[in-house]
């Protein structure tokens, strides 16, 4: 048995089988991949486990495991679709609301599975930003209720990084659908009366203004919807009511066994460390053959694929373009202001990163030739013996290739402050350490036009609002400095990501496939693209009208592909937030002072050898 076998497989296995169990579904085929977890009818798929197993990671990957599992058990797609609003912030209410159903049944019954979904939740939460959330107008409503719900059901209160968002709206909420709440609460095992519920709790919070218009019409078709045979409604309701009550007492009397079985293995499989086990996304043999998408577009089998309601509005600019010259210099000064501390350290590491560079470009020597240059260090051997012949050398370039790193910079609003501020030094130090090198480098920025999708949702309002509109806002990708400028022309650039109003919102996949596009129309022969971002893709117009994970999905299907099938070397730098879930290689920073000192050793170590676990089928040996 290989040591892959002895790792992360028991590990897997006790996941399908803890599914299985919870799911009530014997013949549930569970996959692994790098996709968001779902599921559908008899079949799921979660995230391949990390190589190395901890703590965190294995009760992750059992949240997310046991969350899918309660959706198939307690979730009725058709009952769900029968009662969803029509309108995008009811829709997502809904949605929330529901899927914090089906978590709660199970969280009440069982107390692994609820120890299991609050570290998934709180994930969940941190990845949409609800721990920067500073006014009460900055949090998504479907959020703040999901939670609120959830605590009415389990008395658990919500994570800590939601915590400060759900009291500032709490006393809001209570007002408006205090007796709502209470009532899904009591109504949760069943799912017909608990939709009506929330429709209900939906209608008496007065929302989407930009929805008035068709407020009446969607309240006829509503209603013919609910009423169209109440009698077959009651007596569905009655009997699921039934059937529930009989399941949830089989299944909390059956599960312990179970679970005390699960927690053993997966304790054990945390212990077990593999260093040959390639990272999770590697196997060229995935089952689920998503590297082969029609057309070149990214998606997956289960939703339409990703795509743009339109491109008319997107924008590639230049830094000097959006700013005149006389407040670019005033930006740089304030930069260097703020981060003028840093410069000594920061200065050291790029030091040390331009020894290295240099110490490969050095030239070498070939010894013991028959002619060349002659080796004085071997003469002692003829004084030694008069008949040794002389010793020549000859010098030697040692190879490196050309190379280009491409700096793609997180400009959405979460970044805005320190973060933006030492990402921008960073940057520009980098860029000066690897010019004198050599090595050519292009620092590009990546947000939104404007807030709440700008031009392009109003041309799909006045459109009328087609289905699946996909991403729904104005893309600004900026070219803070090209590859082959040099750095003192591009150098007052930079302040620009001090600019007020210049960072909003974040759309990670599209970024990446531009900065990958420009890449690898460049003559060097190594590419290296470094993203800097500070958690998943946000874009509050794009998720209102499409499902809530669809740009995080989007950015999963781009890294791999470029991970599995590009020359490109992607390398990702978190901050505040573990990117490491999407990127195969990729460092989360906690304290934003230390970004600078991380590209560095990072770059410094692609300039190493080459991680066993980085090197693709095509095979490299040295990295430069």
């Amino acid at each position: 048995m290989s040591r892959d076998e002895n790792s992360v497989e028991p590990f897997k296995r006790v996941l399908v089988g803890t599914m299985r169990a919870i799911s009530r579904d014997p013949e549930l085929e569970v996959s692994f991949g790098v996709q968001d977890p779902s599921a559908a009818g008899h079949s799921a798929q979660l995230t391949q486990p990390p190589r190395d197993l901890d703590e965190a990671s294995v009760a992750r990957s059992r949240g997310e495991s046991d969350a899918l599992a309660l959706k198939l058990r307690h979730h009725d797609p058709a009952t769900h679709a029968k009662r969803q609003p029509t309108g995008e912030i009811g829709r997502a209410i809904y949605d929330s609301v529901e899927q914090a159903r089906c978590e709660s049944l199970g969280a009440r019954r069982m107390k692994g599975v609820r120890e299991n979904l609050s570290v998934v939740i709180e994930d969940r939460c941190r990845a949409k930003g609800m721990h920067q959330i500073e006014s009460q107008e900055d949090a998504a409503l479907s959020d703040i209720i999901g939670l609120m719900v959830r605590e009415r059901m389990t008395g658990e209160k919500p994570p800590p990084s939601a915590a400060k968002a759900v009291d500032m709206s709490r006393k809001w909420v209570e007002h408006k659908v205090g007796p709502e709440l209470d009532e899904l609460a009591r109504s949760c095992r069943n799912q017909d009366h608990f939709a009506d519920v929330l429709r209900g709790l939906i209608k008496h919070l007065d929302l989407a203004d930009e929805e008035t218009d068709q407020a009446s019409e969607q309240s006829d078709s509503q209603s013919q919807d609910e009423n169209s045979d109440p009698d077959q409604a009651e007596g569905e309701a009655e009997g699921e009511s039934s059937e529930s009550g009989a399941d949830d007492q089989a299944e909390a009397d059956g599960m312990d066994d179970q679970m005390a079985e699960d927690d053993s293995m997966a304790a054990d499989s945390a212990d077990a460390d593999d260093e040959d086990m390639m990272p999770a996304g590697s196997d060229d043999t995935d089952p689920s053959g998503r590297m082969r998408r029609p057309d070149g577009t990214f998606g997956n089998r289960r939703e339409p694929y990703y795509h743009a309601y339109t491109n008319e509005f997107d924008e590639v600019v230049s830094a000097d373009e959006l700013c005149d010259p006389e407040e670019l210099a005033r930006l740089r000064g304030q930069l260097d202001q703020q981060i003028q501390h840093l410069r000594g350290v920061t200065s050291r590491l790029a030091n040390r990163l331009q020894r290295k560079l240099m110490a490969q470009q050095n030239r070498s020597w070939e010894f013991d030739l028959e002619e060349g240059l002659l080796d004085t260090a071997r003469l002692t051997r003829i004084v030694v013996d008069p008949l040794m012949p002389l010793s020549f050398k000859v010098e030697h370039e040692t190879e490196f290739r050309d190379t280009v790193v491409t700096l793609l910079i997180d400009n959405s609003g979460s970044m805005r402050g320190r973060p933006i501020g030492i990402a921008a030094m960073s940057a520009d130090i980098l860029a000066q350490t690897l010019e004198r090198c050599g090595v050519k480098v292009e620092i590009l920025g990546f947000t939104t036009r404007t807030w709440k999708g700008g031009r392009s949702r109003e041309k799909w309002l006045s459109d009328g609002k087609l289905a699946n509109p996909g991403r729904l806002n104005d893309l600004r990708h900026i070219v803070y400095k090209a590859a082959d400028a040099p750095w003192r022309r591009a150098r007052k650039s930079l302040g620009l990501m001090l600019r007020e109003g210049l960072l909003k919102e974040n759309i990670d996949g599209e970024a990446l496939l531009w900065a990958h596009e420009r890449l690898v129309t460049r003559p060097e022969q190594r590419r290296i693209l470094m993203v800097i971002s500070d958690g998943a893709p946000v874009d509050d117009s794009t998720l209102s009208v499409n499902a809530g994970n669809y740009l995080e999905r989007h950015l999963r299907d781009v890294i791999n592909w470029i991970e599995m099938m590009s020359p490109v070397e992607l390398i990702a730098i978190g901050i505040g937030h573990d990117v490491t879930r999407y990127y195969r290689r990729a460092v989360t920073l906690v304290d934003v002072e230390q970004l600078g000192g991380t590209m560095l050793n990072e770059l410094a170590a692609l300039f190493d050898e080459e991680p066993a676990g980085m090197r693709r089928t095509t095979g490299r040996g040295r990295a430069a």
